[in-house]
């Protein structure tokens, strides 16, 4: 598609799919949580579950990825801000 925007250079898939996901794109950001095998794209694999409504899947994905489901309340952009603080703050690279 022509002038669509390139993910930087260097992210983890687990932020690749923040990055789709804050784009609008849940189904590319659902495929590169997917690819990322490790915790990390378990966590955001997980967001997307509860995102998408399907609370079942995300906690199967929040306990692969060692993770509590976030407590009731926690909207969905402050976890995506969490997870982006806590993923970039550790240098979450490829």
């Amino acid at each position: 598609m022509a002038g669509e925007a390139k993910v930087p250079a260097g992210l983890s898939g687990a932020l690749q799919a923040l990055w789709h996901d804050g784009r609008g794109d849940w189904e590319r950001a659902h495929d590169c949580a997917q690819e990322d095998k490790g915790r990390d794209g378990s966590w955001v694999h997980a967001y997307l579950h509860r995102k998408e409504g399907d609370e079942g899947n995300a906690g199967y994905w929040y306990a692969r990825a060692g993770r509590a489901e976030p407590p009731k309340g926690v909207t969905l952009d402050a976890e995506w801000a969490a997870m982006v603080r806590e993923l970039v703050g550790r240098g979450a690279g490829k």
